[in-house]
């Protein structure tokens, strides 16, 4: 998962260049974790209740000698309620994406329809928290969300239910981001992160007890084990690239993530994006590029 929001002010200038380059890192880091995960599911076997909750619970494990030499004051929150929230719609949105992987859906077609989120992120904020929403952000939600049906093909012969986890998982996540960006607003980076790890991984086990927790062996257990720090170190390179540049400008550079994927999909299952997907994946980054050139402006 990669959602994340913060606009900082008075930034000095190579603070955009550092916001780029964590960004980039993030994608690379999530490349991993995805690959590494499907690997876990799909090769290795592994059921994808326990890989999504041994994910977060070794990345559990990366973060608090971290959180410990931080001290307990880097943790405070004002906003408990809403971190407990924000973590419930994340786990779910995990278990999502993670049986998605686990159903061999492709990384860079479920990669691709995750990046509708902005737009999902775009029609909560209008519905259900009053904000007002433009005609011209109207036109590129629907842009946007015709993008992710050209790339779901749900008439076609591929096109299963698990295709739909992906989707599930995105409109998950743009809850999750719409909640961060209020808690951005009152707690620092570094407890909107450690809060995300420390309850994350409690949360999945509870999703994870009614299938049964399998422990995995062998090369399952270093794939998971890469998985977990992988995923630690990506949420904190996203925490660093909010915290050092406007959101406005790093945004961009999270669309790094599909080619990464795509590039893995291929190296390591063969897969071989359709044209399909380059067209619907074009239209959600020239509509989600649109969005961000319109609030930049504003």
């Amino acid at each position: 998962m990669s959602q994340s929001s913060l606009s900082p002010a008075n930034t000095p200038v190579s603070a955009p260049i550092a916001g780029a380059f964590w960004m980039v890192l993030a994608g690379v880091a999530f490349a991993g974790v995805n690959t590494l995960e499907q690997i876990a599911t799909v090769s290795l076997h592994l059921p994808a209740p326990t890989a999504a909750f041994l994910q977060y619970a070794i990345a559990l494990v990366v973060v608090l000698p971290w959180a410990a030499r931080r001290g307990l004051p880097s943790l405070k929150t004002r906003r408990p309620g809403l971190q407990a929230f924000r973590v419930l719609l994340a786990a779910v949105g995990v278990q999502f994406w993670v049986a998605g992987l686990a159903h061999a859906v492709p990384i860079g077609q479920a990669i691709a329809l995750v990046m509708t989120s902005p737009f999902i992120v775009t029609l909560g904020a209008g519905l259900f928290l009053g904000e007002k929403v433009s005609l011209e952000r109207w036109l590129a939600v629907i842009v946007g969300f015709a993008g992710g049906l050209i790339i779901l093909d749900p008439f076609s012969e591929s096109f299963t239910t698990a295709s739909l986890y992906p989707l599930a998982a995105s409109v998950l996540w743009a809850g999750v981001s719409l909640t961060q960006k209020k808690l951005l607003a009152e707690d620092s980076p570094e407890a909107v992160t450690a809060w995300l790890l420390l309850l994350l991984a409690p949360v999945n086990l509870v999703l994870a007890l009614p299938s049964g927790i399998s422990m995995p062996s062998g090369d399952a257990w270093i794939a998971i084990l890469a998985v977990g720090v992988l995923t630690a170190a990506a949420q904190g390179f996203l925490a660093l690239a909010y915290a050092r540049a406007d959101a406005a400008y790093v945004q961009p550079f999270d669309h790094v993530k599909l080619p990464l994927n795509v590039l893995a999909g291929w190296l390591v299952f063969g897969w071989i994006p359709p044209s399909h997907l380059w067209l619907g994946a074009a239209l959600i980054v020239g509509a989600s590029m649109f969005l961000l050139w319109r609030e930049s402006r504003r």
